[in-house]
């Protein structure tokens, strides 16, 4: 992405926070399904081309949500914002935003991708049952890095949920999980 295109979501996101923290709507043209698949796709192969274990959490998968990229920014007052896709059995099954604001000691831009696995039918099922889907609140996402994906111990995990945060760019040193809201993009 060009400085220019960060910029702008970085200023896009930080506006989206206040709406966010406000609980007002937040205007957004979602990209078409297609648009969005065709960025999903790209980032799955990369994180698999990056982190092996990834693929073996996918294997056992009930369901992958891909956000190819979400921008996260802020000067005090932050935010971030992505879109992205459910697969259900390799096929797209629904797509979704992501969004999170903050208040407080926030400084700078950054984007990333991020992949969701829903390693049971029951986590799955209350992901998309749900209106609005926080992690943290509705359902621990695991993170999983390189790192801990190289464990053996972790390749066992019964994890319902587990996450992987990848192609971190920018300077700010945050892309957890933790307070992100997923939201079913309607069509």
């Amino acid at each position: 992405m060009s400085r220019t295109g960060l910029t702008t979501l970085a200023l896009a996101a930080m506006l989206g926070s206040v709406a966010v923290g406000t609980g007002a709507p937040i205007p957004a043209a979602a990209a078409t399904a297609r648009e969005i698949a065709a960025e999903a796709e790209p980032a799955l192969t990369r994180l698999y081309n990056q982190n092996p274990v990834a693929r073996q959490y996918a294997a056992r998968a009930k369901g992958i949500l891909v956000f190819p990229e979400i921008t996260k920014a802020g000067i005090g007052i932050g935010g971030s914002y992505g879109e992205g896709v459910l697969y259900v059995g390799g096929r797209p099954k629904g797509y979704y935003s992501v969004g999170s604001g903050s208040i407080g000691l926030t400084l700078g831009a950054q984007s990333f991708s991020q992949v969701i696995m829903f390693m049971t039918a029951d986590a799955l099922r209350k992901f998309q049952a749900s209106k609005g889907w926080e992690a943290g609140v509705d359902g621990s996402v695991v993170a999983i890095d390189e790192g801990a994906a190289a464990s053996t111990g972790t390749l066992k995990s019964q994890e319902p949920v587990v996450g992987f945060t990848f192609g971190q760019q920018g300077l700010m040193a945050d892309a957890s999980f933790s307070g992100m809201k997923y939201t079913r993009i309607k069509r």
